[in-house]
This record gives structure tokens, C-alpha cells and sequence, in this order.
């Protein structure tokens, strides 16, 4: 019996929880036709909120009518990508040429031959209008038939400004043609705020914005029980409640806690196979804890700065809200500098006030995995502050 769970980055899950009004607002600007404000949308949130996914439930919602889905991640290079995925062949144009040269040597002398054959470098053509021709073209078959065209962008923070404004460019003026065009991008917080707010980017600030954040508990028990008994198998109430809680609303922890404790359910023999128990349960939280700090909060910590890691490092002291004065302390630090970083780490979704002049873990389980970590992070902190 396959394992209904998916918590691989990116895979959409059998149920999509606690995400229905974003895509039925949506479904909503596609059906109301050229110009409707829904169609130009920014995804955010932090890491294993389910940004990606989104854009897989988006871009099924377009494809149910029969729209054209072109699906593209901000790497180097996406607006060729864009374009020859329009055009379905690569169109290309000589960037420059090396021509070539030759030089001879003398016997007796210390002159080498050398001889250089040239090379040849190519280039996609203009990105903005290039793209903006071949989505008019391909539009111009498509609206015969009512349909359009949406692009959706994954991973804004590894895109460069100059094709972000080339991308930007092109679709505002397919919008201002009327086009049946749609647009949605995604990226962590603070990074798609950069994007939005370059000086050329300005009429990306008009997209509707999608913070996504946890997901109610009971919308959370539901999708357990839909997806267990669904798939073959039953739990009771409180086997429920226990993976439900466990998750503290995260959606990536649904999908780990889902997964590990199914396939406990499955390996042991001693359990009956139609039924997934209070033990299977705590078995697979035990090892989704462990993955989720392999998966999410090593990478998070990672991508912050050395005072950043060390805001949440003392925070990590206390068993629940920390204050901020206290954080400065630890950090040795007046409060106004201290409260640089929690204001980056709220931007970035990993902290949250919980009430005036606290802060708390807004990532589930992230409080014990410094506690497990603190260590090393120092170590490395101190390693590279020696070099």
C-alpha cells in the first residue's frame, strides 16, 4: 500500500490544507475574464509553508480550462527559457565572435606557434520585447478559443533584477493590451519585498499578495482523517489529535508527521495493517522532528547572518517567549541594535511577537533543534571569526 504522505519540496500533497480560499479567489480571476486583479499574485511565507505548492494547485486550476501552463524557477536564464518554451524551439542570435589568428615561429629563436581557430558565443535576443512578441503570438491562437496563458515564477529570491524588470516589463504591457494573461510569483518574505520594490518593479506592488502561514488545527485533523481512511487504513480520536497537535499547524510538519508515522504503521508487523495506532503515531513524530531539522531549520539558519543565528540562539534559552530586553542582554547589545535582527527574523517568518516586547519561534520545533545545536552553530561562529 503506497504511502499517501509526500514530504518532498515542491510535491503537491493528496489533500490541500487550509488553502481553499486562496484558490478559489483564484478560480474567481480566471473566470472573471482580461484584467481581473487576482490574475497578478506574489506567494509568500517561510520555508515548507508551501509556496511551490501553490503555484502546482494555481497552475492545475489554469490547466482545467484549458490554459497554457508554463512553469519556471527565477534561475539564471529563465526569460530564454520563458521564450523558447513559447516558441517550443530555440530561437538564437550571435552574442559575438572570436575570429581567428595565428602566429608562426622562427627556428632558433624563442618564439612558440601559436594558432587560435575563433569561437563563436550565442545569446537569446531581447528578453522583454522577445517575450512579449511570443506570448502575443501565442495568444493570438489561444484567445481564439478562450483561453490564456499563466507563467508561474518559483524562487524570486534566486532571480536577477535585470530579468525580473525584462519579465515585469513584458507583462505590464500584455495586461494593458488586455491579453489573457496571468502572473504568479513566489519567494520567502523579505526576498520578494526587494523584488517588488526596485525602482522599475514598481507596478508588481499592484500584485494581491498571499501570506501563507499555519493552518488551523482542526482543518489539520480533518485532512489526517480524509487521507487515512482514503487510503485504507483508520485512527482513532486520539491517535488524530496527536498527529494533528504534533504539526503545530506547519504544513511541511503534516506531510513528515503523515509520512513517518504511515510508514511505521507499515513496517511493523506487530500492528494490523488496516490501522494506523497512538505508537505509530509518536514513532513517526519522534523521526519527523528529526527530519524536519534536517530539511528546514538547517537551511533557514544557514541563509541568516551570524548575529541572526545568535538572536535565536538566545532566544532558544528560554522555555517560551522571550523578552527582547533580555535578548539584548545576552547578546551584550543595546535593545535598538538587537531589534535590527528581529525585525529581519520576523520579515523572514522564523519569529513572531507574541505580545508587546516578546517574541517567539514562529517555525515549530526550532527552539529544540538549537537547543540540540547550539554547539556547533557557536563553533562555527567562532571558527570563522578567528580567520
Amino acid at each position: 500500500m503506497a504511502n499517501p504522505f509526500k514530504p518532498t519540496a515542491g510535491m503537491t500533497p493528496p489533500v490541500l490544507v487550509g488553502r481553499q480560499r486562496d484558490l478559489d479567489d483564484f478560480s474567481y480571476a480566471l473566470d472573471d475574464g482580461v484584467g481581473a486583479p487576482g490574475r497578478l499574485m506574489y506567494v509568500t511565507g517561510a520555508r515548507g509553508v508551501g509556496k511551490t505548492v501553490m503555484l502546482n494547485a494555481l497552475g492545475d486550476l489554469a490547466r482545467q480550462r484549458k490554459w497554457q501552463v508554463i512553469d519556471e524557477t527565477a534561475e539564471s536564464k529563465f526569460m530564454q527559457r520563458l521564450i523558447e518554451t513559447l516558441r517550443q524551439s530555440p530561437r538564437r542570435g550571435i552574442g559575438s565572435v572570436t575570429l581567428p589568428s595565428a602566429s608562426m615561429s622562427v627556428a632558433g629563436t624563442p618564439v612558440d606557434a601559436h594558432v587560435n581557430l575563433g569561437s563563436v558565443e550565442f545569446e537569446a535576443a531581447e528578453h522583454a520585447l522577445n517575450f512579449r512578441m511570443a506570448m502575443a503570438e501565442r495568444l493570438d491562437k489561444l484567445e481564439k478559443k478562450n483561453r490564456g496563458i499563466l507563467i508561474t515564477l518559483d524562487e524570486v529570491q534566486a532571480s536577477s533584477l535585470p530579468e525580473m524588470r525584462s519579465l515585469a516589463t513584458a507583462v505590464q504591457h500584455l495586461i494593458r493590451e488586455r491579453r489573457n494573461v496571468a502572473f504568479v510569483f513566489a519567494g520567502l518574505p523579505s526576498m520578494v519585498e526587494d523584488v517588488i520594490n526596485d525602482d522599475v518593479l514598481t507596478f508588481l506592488r499592484r500584485a494581491e499578495r498571499r501570506h501563507l502561514g499555519d493552518v488551523p488545527l482542526a482543518e489539520v485533523r480533518k485532512a489526517f482523517q480524509e487521507t487515512i481512511t482514503q487510503n485504507g487504513k483508520h485512527a482513532d480520536a486520539d491517535t488524530l489529535n496527536t498527529l494533528a497537535q504534533a504539526t503545530n499547524g506547519y504544513p511541511f510538519m503534516i506531510q513528515l508527521v503523515g509520512y513517518w508515522a504511515w510508514r511505521d504503521s507499515q513496517a511493523n508487523t506487530r500492528d494490523s495493517q488496516d490501522e494506523l495506532t497512538i505508537e505509530n503515531a509518536r514513532e513517526g513524530i519522534k523521526q519527523a522532528k528529526i527530519k524536519l531539522g534536517d530539511m528546514v531549520h538547517g537551511p533557514a539558519l544557514d541563509g541568516l547572518s551570524a548575529m541572526g543565528r545568535d538572536y535565536l540562539l538566545a532566544m532558544a534559552q528560554d522555555d517560551g517567549p522571550s523578552a527582547t530586553s533580555d535578548i539584548a542582554k545576552r547578546l551584550e547589545r543595546d535593545l535598538g541594535y538587537a531589534n535590527v535582527y528581529r525585525t529581519q527574523l520576523i520579515k523572514e517568518d522564523i519569529i513572531y511577537q507574541s505580545s508587546y516586547g516578546y517574541v517567539d519561534f514562529k517555525l515549530p520545533y526550532l527552539r529544540d533543534y538549537l537547543r540540540e545545536h547550539g554547539a556547533y552553530h557557536q563553533m562555527r561562529k567562532n571558527l570563522s571569526g578567528s580567520e
